[in-house]
């Protein structure tokens, strides 16, 4: 009979393989997973939706229209994608998310085929992971809004760009070419940003790295002429149809945006600090000792990890000197951070270098103890919120809606903060991967509810819920210096807003084209106007203003005998019979 050897050795399972596929999977889970599942948020998403669906049904793919109006704030490109997507799924959040879902899933497959490349399959799939876990990746992949289909096209221009000088001859031109094409797109989808930010980016990557003579190949006249090959036809088409476009698309949407408060979207100079500190965490625990590790080892730095640091302080330094502030300016940024990160677990999951596994380790420190700090005032305002002193944004109304989930986040934090320090006890790496995701991951799922509560204070889908259920089918709807975006979208129809100057469509062409003189659009009726147009009407109206105005609603529907209904969001209405002429 034989005995075993005692000096056999049983291999460990490899799950290394497995690596990319859990990379998929949780790409798709984090870009896709509830995008249906909340209202339009107001205005941008209820705007860009209803322009959308305008140019649905127009079948326009030049000219974007809101509320009836010329809208040329950004290009058509982004609104006609929601267009087709509206065309062949229907008028529904899903619909009008999908495009940038998808934008987000191809970001992070592009990611994950660069990475692969550059570094490893390990490392690859470690970028997806905590790029698809970043709240900000997550939040600006599932809403209505122009930033990751930019970021989608930026990205693709600057690793196209990067590649280029990888190769020679005909796969350096070939790339190039590629570079051209997306820097074109990203410029339909958002304007000249578009191609500045891959051209600043490479520019000071190239110098950083003495590679000067790799930006004269930037300008060569083939790349010239198939980025112009993209932009001129919707350029000129548009400015054909629209005299003014150049002037403003040019000097008010470009440059006063960048110089300027006229935009009203000024923040201070470290605001950007601030939203990658909230919108990166948990990852962004681990920035500060990893920026400094890198400033010293910054010699040692390969070519792909140079590429993603500059990309990274040009973007944040780009847009903090800007006069206009907003978290998507930075998304391009944001991944390329994560990247980073990710580099930083890939080298201490190797087990190759101790200077990564112990910045791993004081991170899962440092995690603890924020997501301690974070969960603190929740239970302190769940058990003891009557005796404590609460800011002022913190309204009874605002308590009463979201204090019944505070124990559940808190909880959710605690879950975080017990698994960070559990890492750091067992000094495991993949422990600490876990609880590093585990915050973004309980925020889509035991924390979702906050978002649909959050949204039915920002959308126009709750005030229709609360109109009556007896309006005519022919009532048209009307708004008093108020518009609450997305009801036109949910509506199916336009709605008529009385105003002084139009700021109510908050858009920035229709201030300059009322100014510059031209015609008023149908829907957009001067409030000095409103009486005439209300003793005019054949049909039924339904006309809705703020709480504030209450008086001048009640002096028009008494009249008439109609009565003021309260409505969601601070609006009331009232039902202006049809005057029967």
């Amino acid at each position: 009979m034989k005995t075993p050897s005692r000096n056999r050795t049983t291999t460990p399972p490899d799950f290394s393989r497995y690596w990319p596929l859990a990379a998929l999977l949780f790409s798709a889970w984090a870009t896709f997973f509830h995008l249906g599942d909340f209202p339009l948020l107001s205005p941008d998403e209820g705007r860009n939706a209803e322009v959308a669906r305008e140019m649905k049904v127009s079948g326009a793919w030049l000219v974007p229209t809101y509320d009836g109006a010329t809208y040329l704030d950004k290009p058509a490109f982004f609104f006609k994608s929601v267009a087709l997507s509206l065309a062949a799924l229907g008028d529904t959040e899903f619909a009008a998310r999908l495009p940038s879902a998808l934008s987000g899933f191809g970001i992070l497959l592009m990611l994950f085929a660069f990475c692969r490349r550059a570094y490893s399959e390990k490392t690859a799939s470690l970028a997806v992971l905590i790029v698809a876990s970043t709240p900000l990746f997550m939040a600006f992949s599932r809403i209505v809004i122009f930033d990751m289909m930019l970021a989608l096209f930026v990205c693709a221009a600057i690793f196209s760009a990067y590649l280029a000088e990888e190769h020679e001859g005909k796969g350096r031109r070939n790339w190039y070419l590629l570079a051209a094409l997306a820097a074109g797109l990203a410029t339909l989808v958002k304007g000249p940003v578009g191609f500045l930010v891959p051209l600043l980016v490479m520019s000071a990557f190239h110098l950083a790295s003495g590679s000067r003579s790799a930006i004269k190949r930037f300008f060569k006249p083939a790349h010239i002429a198939v980025f112009l090959a993209v932009v001129l036809p919707w350029f000129v088409g548009l400015s054909l149809a629209c005299p003014d476009f150049p002037y403003y698309g040019i000097m008010k949407e470009s440059i006063a945006r960048f110089t300027t408060t006229e935009f009203r979207r000024t923040q201070p100079i470290y605001y950007y600090a601030l939203i990658i500190a909230g919108c990166f965490f948990s990852w962004s625990v681990m920035l500060p000792e990893s920026m400094r590790a890198a400033i010293r080892e910054r010699a040692r730095l390969s070519r792909p990890d140079q590429l993603f640091a500059v990309w990274a302080i040009v973007v944040v330094v780009f847009f903090s000197l800007s006069q206009s502030k907003l978290p998507g300016y930075i998304l391009t940024g944001v991944i390329a951070l994560g990247i980073l990160i990710a580099r930083v677990f890939a080298e201490a999951i190797a087990a190759k270098n101790p200077t990564a596994q112990r910045l791993v380790m004081r991170a899962c420190l440092g995690l603890g103890l924020a997501a301690c700090l974070l969960a603190a005032p929740l239970l302190l305002l769940t058990f003891a919120s009557d005796t404590i002193a609460k800011p002022r944004w913190l309204t009874p109304e605002t308590l009463k809606q979201f204090g019944p989930l505070f124990p559940v986040f808190a909880l959710s934090l605690g879950t975080t903060a017990t698994l960070a320090v559990i890492a750091y006890g067992l000094k495991n790496i993949r422990v600490a991967l876990v609880a590093f995701l585990s915050f973004p991951v309980l925020l889509l799922t035991a924390n979702f509810e906050l978002i649909p509560r959050h949204a039915s204070i920002k959308s126009a889908h709750t005030l229709l819920e609360q109109l009556p259920e007896n309006l005519p089918a022919d009532s048209e709807f009307a708004c008093i210096r108020c518009m609450p975006h997305g009801l036109p979208f949910y509506l199916g129809k336009p709605v008529t807003v009385f105003t002084e100057e139009g700021n109510e469509l908050t858009s920035n062409y229709v201030l300059f084209s009322l100014k510059s003189g031209n015609p008023w659009p149908e829907h957009l009726v001067p409030y000095a106007q409103l009486q005439s147009y209300l003793t005019s009407h054949t049909q039924p109206i339904f006309l809705m203003a703020r709480s504030d105005r209450r008086t001048e609603l009640e002096a028009i529907a008494q009249p008439q005998g109609a009565r003021i209904i309260r409505l969601a969001n601070d609006y009331i209405g009232t039902l202006l019979p049809s005057t029967g002429r």
